[in-house]
């Protein structure tokens, strides 16, 4: 019976009226790809969001990561320390630019890097840091930005996750180094793909233009210039005008988020823990955007995590999804001598960690549903 009541989702986007009529009016324009007036628009209204500082576009969260490796001169002989919990491509831009990826386990109760092992990590050849903010939370920022400037290291935080996020009451890109954002489909703030950079300075943007369309330079009417080697990078107009429809209601979605997460925690209860084995989130409210709501599964008993995903849909419609598989034991990296057994936190989390529904359309009933089926199979 359960079963025949509408799918439940982990995520779903909220694109509004609005926004659906502004694409169409950039579809007419005939302005649809880079250089347009809403790309314009979009980095402006960014720019604001994060107190002033240059913001670029770009067509993913992914190369924004790269670019601002490659602007700090991040390469070849070069080490950059992140974690092994993340989106693969966390780890991949290092690789990117030539640099060699060192990974640091995470903190079990966070399941963001542990910033002692991360500064265990740095050697001679550390040039930067890429932490990740999983699931909307940021790691402590003063202890993160006194070991990059005691150890001279940038900084470039994944934020993917993290829009709308705080600490201390600033917003997660409006201080500190290298930011960078996620505008993928899941994210609270979506373009559909694409994603932005927050940097320091105005030169640093300029070099970020030339490194998201082919190194080129312009000038005068018909001037032309390649003097850094680029890639195809660029945010298109019909992105931007779907970004500048969710920043009108960014901190309303943010701020519902914040309640279904706070009903998560009451639906289950203060028993659920010890009751059934399994790992609740940290209550992190003034810190978090909530962009993901995880759920660390017992490490005992016959079930498995595709056992408890597949009856979590067969037997109750709802959805799940995992956030994320541990990046040290992909083949890739295998390959360059990581191994089972080098982070055990990230491993353990890695094989037991499951995303719950959390999108803007849910309702507090949709919340009790997802943690009744949880509790359900988990009494199996």
């Amino acid at each position: 019976m359960t079963a025949q009541l509408p799918f439940l989702p982990f995520s779903r986007p909220t694109i509004d009226e609005d926004t659906i009529a502004a694409v169409g009016d950039v579809l007419r324009s005939g302005w649809l790809t880079n250089g347009g007036p809403q790309v314009a628009a979009f980095e402006a209204q960014l720019s604001a969001y994060f107190g002033g500082r240059p913001v670029r576009t770009f067509n993913s969260g992914t190369c924004t990561m790269e670019i601002a490796l490659r602007i700090a001169g991040v390469g070849p002989g070069d080490e950059v320390i992140t974690t092994p919990v993340s989106w693969v491509a966390t780890a991949n831009v290092i690789l990117e630019v030539g640099a060699t990826p060192v990974f640091a386990d995470i903190d079990p109760v966070t399941r963001n890097i542990d910033l002692d092992k991360l500064e265990e990590a740095i050697t001679p050849r550390t040039r930067a840091i890429i932490p990740v903010y999983l699931a909307g939370l940021p790691v402590d920022m003063d202890r993160l930005y006194a070991i990059a400037d005691k150890h001279k290291l940038r900084v470039v935080e994944d934020a993917a996750q993290a829009f709308g996020s705080t600490w201390k009451g600033r917003r997660i890109g409006a201080f500190g180094d290298f930011a960078s954002f996620s505008f993928q489909v899941n994210k609270n703030l979506t373009t559909g793909e694409g994603g932005c950079l927050v940097m320091n300075t105005a030169e640093e943007a300029a070099l970020a233009d030339k490194f998201r369309l082919q190194g080129v330079t312009r000038s005068g009417v018909d001037g032309i210039d390649v003097d850094v080697l680029g890639g195809k990078y660029n945010m298109t107009d019909i992105a931007a005008a779907i970004g500048i429809g969710q920043m009108k209601t960014i901190d309303v979605v943010n701020a519902h988020r914040r309640t279904l997460a706070a009903h998560y925690f009451k639906s289950f209860g203060l028993d659920f823990e010890a009751q059934t084995g399994a790992q609740l989130p940290q209550q992190a409210f003034d810190t978090s955007n909530w962009h993901l709501f995880q759920i660390i599964l017992p490490d005992r008993g016959p079930t498995t995590r595709a056992d408890f995903m597949t009856h979590m849909k067969s037997d109750f419609n709802v959805g799940t999804g995992f956030h994320y598989a541990p990046i040290h034991l992909f083949t890739l990296y295998r390959e360059m001598g990581f191994k089972e057994g080098m982070f055990p936190e990230s491993e353990r989390i890695g094989r037991l960690t499951v995303t719950l529904p959390m999108f803007y359309a849910m309702t507090e009933a949709d919340v009790e549903r997802a943690v009744a089926a949880v509790k359900s199979v988990l009494a199996k």
